[in-house]
Formats: C-alpha cells, structure tokens, sequence
C-alpha cells in the first residue's frame, strides 16, 4: 500500500494531488525548517544589527545560508531524533545546530544561538511566514482561477435571461451572468482583504519584555532590534504580547477565509440547484460513472465535494476564533496542538477550490431551459404590469394584477386577454404588451458588465 492510502486525513491520502502543494509550508518537515532558518536568521542579525557577536566572515555567511537553504529530511530527522531526548521540539532544533557549527570556525558563537529567545519567538515567526507564503503561492491562485471562471460565464451570460427565484418560487426574470457577477463581486472583496492582510509577529523573549536580552546586555536597543528583525522577513511586529504572540491578527486572515468559503459553500447551493432544474447541464465524460447502479445518472459531485470540504475547512476556522485568543495568563501550551491544524484547514479549502474549478469546467448554461422555463410563467410581468398601471395613475394597480396573478401561472395569452379588458390609454396598453419574461431583466446586464470592471 502507499503512503497516500495509510493516510489518516483525507487530505494527506485521497486528495493529495490537490494539497501536496501546502506541504511546503505546513508540514513537520517545514515546520522544522522554518524554525532552523530563523534561529540562523537571528544569529546573524546579533552580528549585523546588534552588533552584539563578532562580525561574520565570507565564508561563515555562506555557511550559515547553506544550512538553511539546503535543510533535508535527514536533517530534519536527526532533530526529530533529539527531541525525543530533549522532548522539547525547539530545543531539539538547537542542539541540532550547536552539533553543526562545533566543528566550524563559528564554533566561537555557539552560544548565542536562541540567545535570548524563548521557543514562541521562533514558532511564531515561522508560522506567520508559511500563513504569508502559502497565500501568496497556493491560496490566491486558486482563487484567481475561480474567479477568472467565473468571469468567463459572466461575460457569455451576462444577457442570457433565467427566472429568478424568491423564498424558492417563481420572481422577475433575472440573467444568468448578473447572478454569477454577484458571487465574483463577493469573492472579488475578500480576495482583496486576504491580499492586503499583513500577519503580525513578535520577537521579545519569555513574557514578551525583553527580560533575559536586557539583563545580558542592556547596550542593545532591543526594541529596535526586534522591529527590523520582523520587518526584514516582511512580517508586521506587535511589541506588545505576553509569552505568546496575541493571535487576533491572524484569525483575521482566518475569518476573511471563512467567508470566502462561506461564499462558495453558498455558490455551490445554488449551482447544484441550477443543475437539479436543468438550468445547467453537466458535461458527460464517456469513461466515468455516475451511479453504481443508475448508468443515466450524471451528478453534480464536485460541487457537493466542494461544499463538504468549505465546511469542514469553516469548523476549524471557527474554533481558531474560539480558541486562539485565549491563553491563560502568560501563556498555556492549549494553542499550539491548535496551530498545528493550520495546514489541515487550508488543505480541506484547497481540495474545495479544485472541486469548484473542475465543476465549472463541465458544466455550461442550458439555454433552451432557461428560455422555456420564462416562457411559462408570465406572471412574473405582473411586477412591472402594476407599476407601469399605478404611473399611469390607475387605482388599485397591485390588487388588479394580484387577483389574476397570486399562486396562478398565467401563459401569454391570459396576459394579452387581461390586457385587452382593460380600460386605459392606449400608450398604456402597448407599454403593457411590450412586456415580456425574456426581456424584462432590468439593468442587469450592465450590472454584470459593471462587476467586471470592478478592480
């Protein structure tokens, strides 16, 4: 058997094709590595900025960068290896890097490495970068593609005329692409927030006031130390924190994410829905099957598939709001088992965002439906029937057209008769048989050309 088909979680075993690519921030094994080049990271900066340790050769600089850029497995296993002694991971991840520059001309600043710090210092910057990395490399491109499907239906469908429908039943026509323009205007803000969204981090030892940096050496401007360092590695530095950083800033980005898919899961509702009246209709791929038992059966499986992992994504995005900004004291260790899932939620989303790419890849507008569905149902003219009667001053406009259009479908040819009873001016009349369900969509064509102009 392999790896994928021993996995516990789905999306490690069944969907990894879809978020092998969130391996390279969240994994154990990146975990690790982040928090070796940020301990490297640091020594550095106590050479460069601190001046605190002695001024680093060629060499040694090439050294210090080798480490972190070729980190490996069997690196990252030989930690794993020391915390089992240690049983403490960032310890672990010391000891690992004493061993290393021991035999090295930097055998002389061993002790400074984690100089200072306390394990959180390391753990948060590290994680805060792969939340950054893996948005800007992962997460927005598969919105982006989402988006640009999306933009592609409006721009095809943005007049192809569909009954709307309200508390489920037959209202005034609408467009098909002015309904997907109002999903990608949505999508369209809040991939606008995840883009701008700068996650915090914090470098300031054990209950976040510098107290071991001080006492050691209080020549060092500390405070200033800590900004550059979070600075340079294009984070936001929050001064002001106990032990942990306050994780406010990064449930943020969680709830611009749950809304994200809280917007999909409501996508996805509603196009399974347009499937189920034939409003849309699922390419047939020859060699698949949509029914163990049923062979016309063609399903719209990656819409539900996308609907099921947006939830489970929300769940844990939920409990992050829950529990991250709780922390007893100066801290409790109840987050980091928490922020360990970050991956897992970020995953489930992924493989929910591919879902919804392959759906939209199969499915296409079924026109005739759409057309044939407006056809019957001309009491749905009876909105603009009323206002156009009420402008012309006729009383009781909207009981007029409630008396022969509430609960009733009405055909072509009941609203002529009705119209022909009526006595009003003649203008009136033709404003009234010019009506129709194919044409009377208002402005939402040019609220679908508007969405597409959006920035």
């Amino acid at each position: 058997m392999s790896d994928e088909l021993l996995a516990l979680s789905p999306p490690d075993g069944r969907y990894i094709s879809e978020t092998e690519s969130l391996r390279e921030f969240f994994s154990e094994f990146a975990l690790i590595r982040g928090r070796v080049q940020i301990e490297l990271a640091y020594l550095i900066a106590l050479s460069e900025d601190a001046e605190l340790i002695r001024p680093l050769t060629d060499s040694e600089m090439d050294l210090l960068h080798a480490l972190a850029a070729d980190f490996s497995l069997d690196d990252a296993r030989q930690i794993k290896d020391l915390e089992r002694v240690t049983r403490h991971d960032v310890k672990a991840i010391e000891n690992f890097l004493r061993a290393k520059l021991a035999p090295t001309t930097l055998s002389d600043l061993v002790e400074f490495l984690h100089f200072g710090l306390t394990s959180e210092d390391v753990n948060n910057i590290t994680q805060a970068i792969a939340l950054r990395e893996s948005r800007d490399t992962v997460i927005l491109p598969a919105l982006d593609k989402i988006l640009d499907q999306l933009a592609s239906f409006i721009n095809t469908h943005k007049s192809t005329p569909m009954l709307a429908r309200t508390h489920g039943q037959s209202a005034v026509p609408t467009t098909f692409g002015k309904e997907m323009a109002v999903f990608y205007s949505r999508l369209k803000k809040q991939r606008a927030i995840l883009f701008s969204h700068r996650f915090e981090a914090k470098l300031n030892g054990a209950v976040g006031n510098f107290n071991a940096l001080v006492s050691a050496t209080p020549h060092v401007d500390w405070m200033v130390f800590s900004e550059k360092f979070v600075r340079d590695l294009g984070l936001e530095p929050n001064p002001i924190t106990t032990q942990i950083l306050p994780y406010d800033n990064w449930i943020e980005y969680f709830n611009a994410l749950h809304l994200v898919n809280s917007i999909l899961i409501d996508f996805a509702q509603d196009m399974w829905r347009y499937i189920s009246d034939d409003y849309l209709k699922l390419k047939v791929i020859a060699s698949e099957v949509g029914s163990s038992t049923m062979p016309q059966k063609v399903n719209p499986i990656d819409f539900e598939n996308a609907e099921g992992n947006l939830g489970i994504a929300n769940a844990l995005f939920e409990q992050y709001a829950r529990k991250l900004p709780i922390s007893r004291l100066q801290r409790d260790l109840s987050d980091s088992t928490v922020r360990r899932t970050f991956g897992l939620a970020l995953g489930h989303s992924l493989v929910a965002y591919a879902s919804l790419a392959k759906a939209l890849e199969r499915v296409e507008a079924n026109e005739t439906v759409m057309r044939s569905k407006l056809e019957a149902h001309w009491e749905v003219v009876a909105e603009s029937a009323q206002t156009i009667l009420r402008a012309a001053d006729v009383s009781e406009a909207y009981d007029q057209l409630k008396s022969i259009s509430r609960g009733k479908e009405i055909t072509k040819e009941t609203f002529n008769n009705w119209i022909e009873s009526l006595v009003v001016d003649k203008l009136v009349k033709e404003k009234l048989r010019a009506l129709s369900p194919l044409t009377y969509v208002g402005l939402a064509e040019e609220i679908a050309k508007k969405a597409l102009e959006e920035k």
